[in-house]
């Protein structure tokens, strides 16, 4: 069976108490000088994440919407969207705090051996060829660390780690059967944990890439803060017990912030993937995965340091920094036409000869990811991975898009805010 959410029946109860009044009571509501039309009654789609399994069957199910993407991506950028997260699983790592910090340093891309209480960071975890194995968002809090990673990844993570521990005082293990993950992102994020905290709990402001042990509703919660979509956003770990009342106090934070409209909402998979892509965030096992390097992913600089010392599959990621380019690199895409890319599709060059029989040229990629932006004014953009030889900035591909052929220009993978935009906030 796929992983199922603790927070399914909690998600049905929300979505028929957004029904048309006609689809809940059974009858045709009074509105005076309505226009006439269909009520239709709200409900929740369900996908799977990833691959199958040996099964057939995926190894979970997340909420791809909840009725209306388009308020559901206004929340996320006027409010705070509430995302269920059962794709992501969580790994605790425990022992002395010394002893798992120096493990960490030797095995993970980025430095941490600084990684102070309340200290947040991203990092991939390679094999000995220097390729992924996982995407991690690490959390040190004192008494412990959490390790945010895909769900598929999960098993593997704790297994080759462990495998290279000796004689340190360190465990680690997967804890998602015992805690749950959601998030919150939108601009009113740090403003709805503070509420859903309530003013007795004080200062809930968390700079970026900073965590916080904290309570809500008498229930214990790893905050950390990553933004992923261009505003505010707020990673929450929490017991499985007590996700649903968790759940409940986020949302009913509405009150203290809704000024007569709706601020907090719960948000599907679709109305994130459109936020995500215009803020740059590549996705592990969406635009790059077990198969790439750290330098093909786009994200280098975010989850690799070159002052730490040796790690495993350093001596890959060192060689390739001395020669400068990757074969294949991931680039973000706008297209010139009102065309939407789909993931897969194939990305070509631009022939130089005009005497040529068609501007094609060589396949130099795929479309990872695509979506229509509405900050951009519905423009279509995608991430793509391509040759980069042909991943200059500026540069003019061609991409197969809706049965056409249309050209998309080469840019960085953040298209909003702008790369000169000011800084999100870091306060309430």
């Amino acid at each position: 069976m796929p992983r199922v959410s603790p927070l399914r029946n909690v998600h049905e109860a929300w979505i028929s108490q957004q029904q048309p009044p006609s689809v809940r009571e059974g009858v045709e509501a009074h509105r005076p000088g309505a226009a006439v039309g269909e009520m239709r009654a709200a409900s929740i789609d369900y996908i799977p994440w990833g691959d199958a399994n040996d099964q057939g069957r995926p190894l979970c199910e997340i909420v791809a919407g909840f009725g209306e993407v388009e308020a559901e991506y206004a929340a996320l950028r006027r409010g705070v969207g509430l995302i269920d997260q059962p794709n992501r699983a969580t790994l605790l790592v425990t022992g002395g705090f010394n002893d798992r910090r120096d493990f960490l340093n030797r095995m993970l891309t980025q430095e941490m051996k600084d990684l102070a209480p309340g200290v947040v960071k991203e990092s991939f975890w390679l094999n000995r060829k220097g390729r992924l194995e996982a995407d991690l968002l690490v959390i040190e809090l004192g008494d412990r660390m959490v390790l945010d990673v895909d769900t598929h990844q999960a098993a593997t993570t704790v297994k080759t780690l462990s495998e290279f521990l000796f004689a340190e005082e360190v465990e680690i293990r997967d804890a998602s059967d015992q805690f749950h993950r959601f998030a919150l992102h939108g601009k009113l994020a740090l403003e709805s944990l503070a509420a859903a905290m309530g003013p007795q709990h004080g200062d809930t402001s968390l700079k970026p890439l900073s965590a916080q042990a904290i309570t809500i509703d008498g229930v214990p919660v790893v905050a950390a803060r990553r933004d992923q979509v261009g505003e505010p956003g707020m990673e929450l770990v929490v017991p499985v017990e007590h996700a649903a009342r968790v759940w409940q106090a986020l949302l009913a934070a509405d009150r203290s912030l809704g000024q007569d409209r709706r601020r907090v909402r719960p948000v599907g998979w679709h109305a994130f993937n459109i936020a995500r892509i215009e803020a740059g965030t590549p996705l592990f096992n969406i635009d790059f995965g077990p198969t790439n390097l750290p330098h093909e992913t786009g994200i280098l600089k975010q989850r690799v340091s070159f002052t730490k010392g040796c790690y495993l599959g350093q001596e890959i990621v060192a060689r390739m920094e001395s020669l400068g380019k990757p074969k294949q690199t991931l680039v973000g895409l706008r297209v010139a036409k009102d065309l939407l890319p789909v993931a897969g599709g194939q990305v070509f060059a631009k022939s130089a000869d005009p005497n040529a029989p068609s501007a094609m040229g060589d396949q130099i990629g795929v479309i990872t990811s695509s979506t229509l932006s509405p900050m951009l004014g519905a423009a279509s953009i995608a991430f793509a991975m391509i040759k980069t030889a042909h991943a200059e900035l500026g540069r003019t591909l061609l991409v197969n898009a809706e049965g056409e052929q249309a050209e998309a220009v080469v840019l960085p993978l953040r298209l909003w805010p702008s790369a000169d935009a000011p800084p999100i906030s870091t306060s309430t």
